[in-house]
């Protein structure tokens, strides 16, 4: 099996061709509409000077043909002779002089040939012209014809070709060069490493996939990074209940009291809850169908599957319905609850939806603390807590917030954290309209 041409070489052949095919053809139109139509007239005005010129010799008084075969050489580089047969080799001479055959031919009415004789240094090329009074040899030198239109198209097509070939060799060469650049960068992030940001510069395709690349690029090196500390998290989590349970156990031997296995089950709770909130936060990731929901009944429910004696939870959202996905949408909404609740404990948490032409906007709103704006974006990394004990007693896991932003990725949705008026933290999730 042949081995494929590299992008570069096709592109070049095929952009060398095209200027190739395109030089011809506009040579042969010049040819054929400019020069031989040119020529032609050239020829036919030369023709009748030589036969004009031969015949005025033969009127003039022998002794003024002296003088103008003189003038006739110096004005146009035309000589005169007496008729004598013309035996020369019928050999290739400049295309030019068949031209001139044919207009000498019109002009005489009988069929002429251009014969080549050398003259000292110069070549000359004669024919014999009728005159009234017999023929005349007229001649005319090979330098009177200077112009070599042939010779400059050669000269032309040969410098079009390497200039074309070289034209052709550098466009291509700047089309795949950011081609080859995103082959080795996706070749290193297939062995895991990641590459240099592509420059996002050139034609507005090339720039465009070059963006999409960089964003793809900053994605993998996210999650990659994301699951190194989702790994290092667990294992750090679990293993405080492992050890305490590993203790137990060893207690348990010489004095199996009912507290020890009582704490044994609330330790296997929370790895329970922890190994939970790991699935909930790669599920964020998976596609969910979407389904039409009321959005105030919706909003409710949380409410009421959410509301504890010491924390009420106030819906304010209208009638509204959208194409959803819900199960996403009620993780997402259920993580943001428990963190209100979590840190406002004895204080209203609003459930608020505010719904325009362009987005619908899910806001929770609570009176706890807050968070600090120079740390809402680490808040969203896994484990990322602002209690440094990781105590749960204090706080969760550190995986509510990243569990959202996942959702909210694999949905096209939106998350806004910022510090409420008066105190507390809103949590907005936009809905833009098309996903709605």
């Amino acid at each position: 099996m042949s081995t494929p041409q590299s992008l570069a070489r096709q592109t070049t052949l095929m952009l060398a061709g095209a200027f190739i095919v395109i030089e011809v053809l506009v040579v042969a139109l010049f040819v054929f509409f400019v020069l031989l139509p040119l020529g032609r007239r050239s020829a036919d005005d030369l023709a009748g000077l030589m036969v004009l010129s031969a015949q005025t010799w033969a009127e003039l008084p022998p002794e003024t043909r002296p003088a103008f075969e003189e003038e006739l050489l110096a004005s146009h580089a035309l000589a005169l002779r007496p008729a004598s047969p013309l035996a020369g080799v019928d050999e290739w001479h400049p295309i030019y002089f068949y031209v001139l055959e044919e207009a000498l031919a019109k002009r005489t009415g009988g069929a002429q040939h251009l014969v080549r004789e050398k003259v000292g240094n110069a070549t000359w090329y004669w024919s014999n012209v009728p005159t009234g009074s017999g023929q005349l040899a007229v001649g005319l030198a090979e330098t009177r014809i200077e112009s070599q239109p042939f010779t400059a198209l050669l000269i032309g097509l040969v410098g079009g070709l390497f200039f074309v070939v070289a034209l052709a060799y550098g466009l291509a060469r700047r089309i795949t060069r950011p081609l080859a650049r995103l082959e080795a960068a996706s070749a290193l992030v297939g062995q895991g490493e990641t590459p240099l940001l592509l420059p996002e510069t050139g034609p507005r395709e090339l720039a465009t996939l070059s963006r999409r690349f960089n964003a793809m690029v900053r994605q993998v090196s996210e999650l990659l990074t994301a699951r190194t500390t989702l790994l290092a998290g667990v294992s750090h989590d679990l293993r405080t209940p492992l050890a305490r349970m590993r203790l137990a156990l060893e207690i348990m031997k010489t004095d199996p009291a009912p507290a020890l296995i009582e704490r044994m089950e609330h330790d296997i709770g929370q790895m329970n809850q922890l190994i939970g909130n790991v699935l909930d936060l790669a599920r964020g990731l998976e596609h969910e169908e979407t389904v039409r929901v009321d959005l105030a009944e919706f909003l409710n429910e949380l409410a009421e599957d959410f509301s504890t004696p010491d924390c009420e939870i106030v819906v304010n959202c209208p009638a509204s319905q959208f194409v959803l996905a819900r199960s996403a949408l009620h993780r997402a909404i259920g993580n943001l609850l428990q963190n209100a609740i979590r840190y406002a404990p004895a204080a209203t948490v609003e459930l608020t939806c505010t719904v325009t032409d362009r987005q619908c906007r899910i806001g929770i709103l609570d009176r706890g603390p807050g968070i600090p704006a120079d740390q809402i974006e680490t808040m969203f990394q896994p484990f990322h807590r602002l209690d440094a004990s990781r105590s749960p007693v204090t706080g969760g896991s550190g995986l509510g917030l990243a569990i959202v932003r996942e959702l909210a990725r694999a949905n096209g949705w939106e998350i806004i954290l910022s510090a409420r008026a008066g105190g507390g933290l809103e949590a907005w999730i936009v809905l833009p309209v098309s996903t709605s």
